[in-house]
């Protein structure tokens, strides 16, 4: 069995787009078209095909270099090599005949439910959205529309999900480009989350935080104040000589978690304590009685 490596011609460390430009051009020149009747040119563009579907992939190239050839088809069946490969960036300006590509590979490969034209995937699209921090912290659906290379508009519904982080990939499954071959499957459309920042709520993880802006005597003596929170307005007590980034907790209003329903955070009030920078004679009166009592 041939080392990957050296079926495609590059080094182990070739990056996936040397990887790509490598098998790109051994696929032009083995192709059954333009080697009709050629079984060793058939057989040489299988495993270059092969060899482009492991290296391709992250994981399973990692797989092949850890355990090298025998150990990777230890635990890597035919099906499992060729299964996501992504040829439709490589084979986008190639025309084929004779039944088209997925018959190629399906006559090659031994066809069948899992054969190679239905792994055969189409790229993957990403979007961005931003949505608003209310937005994130509720959770909402929005309605998208974007455009495929091939000039395809889609329109489509997607849900955000209560507690999206700023730059959350949502995957939706098949809503991608269409694959190459008429048996393969759709790409994915990975949507990015934008979480725009709010004016004054702050997010820390699954926690929220605003300041708390006191009054000097309600620093030193305590007091009762309303809080701003995304659930509304909520009733706090500061008690009496609380300091300056004190954070004062009210359980359960900060974001829920996406992967773990029920779980949420936590919304801190931080206690800013305002000095005045001019007194009135009166005021400045007191504070110098304050300071000759010791305080």
């Amino acid at each position: 069995m041939s080392e990957y490596y050296q079926l495609l011609g590059v080094d182990k460390s070739a990056s996936e787009r040397d990887i790509k430009k490598a098998y790109h051009k051994l696929a032009m020149k083995y192709h059954p078209d333009r080697n009709p009747g050629n079984k060793e040119s058939e057989e040489k563009f299988k495993e270059i095909s092969e060899a482009y579907a492991v290296l391709s992939d992250p994981e399973k190239r990692k797989q092949y270099d850890t355990f090298g050839s025998s150990g990777f088809h230890q635990r890597y069946s035919a099906d499992d090599i060729f299964r996501g490969a992504d040829f439709s960036s490589v084979f986008g300006d190639m025309n084929f005949s004779g039944g088209g590509f997925d018959q190629i590979f399906s006559r090659m490969f031994g066809g069948g439910a899992a054969g190679f034209g239905q792994s055969v995937k189409g790229q993957d699209v990403e979007y961005s959205l931003t949505v608003s921090f209310d937005e994130a912290y509720r959770g909402c659906g929005k309605q998208i529309r974007f455009r495929l290379e091939n000039g395809t508009e889609r329109d489509l519904s997607v849900k955000i999900p209560a507690g999206a982080r700023d730059g959350a990939r949502l995957r939706i499954k098949g809503k991608g480009a269409p694959s190459p071959v008429p048996q393969g499957l759709a790409g994915d459309l990975f949507v990015v989350v934008h979480v725009a920042e709010h004016p004054w709520f702050r997010r820390q993880g699954m926690n929220i935080e605003a300041d708390l802006k006191l009054k000097l005597t309600e620093a030193i003596l305590g007091t009762s104040t309303n809080v701003e929170t995304p659930e509304g307005t909520r009733k706090v007590r500061i008690p009496a000589g609380v300091r300056e980034g004190t954070k004062v907790r009210l359980k359960g209003l900060g974001f829920s978690d996406p992967r773990h329903p029920g779980q949420r955070g936590d919304f801190y009030a931080v206690v800013s304590v305002e000095i005045p920078g001019k007194l009135t004679g009166e005021q400045e009166s007191l504070v110098r009685s304050l300071a000759e009592s010791g305080l």
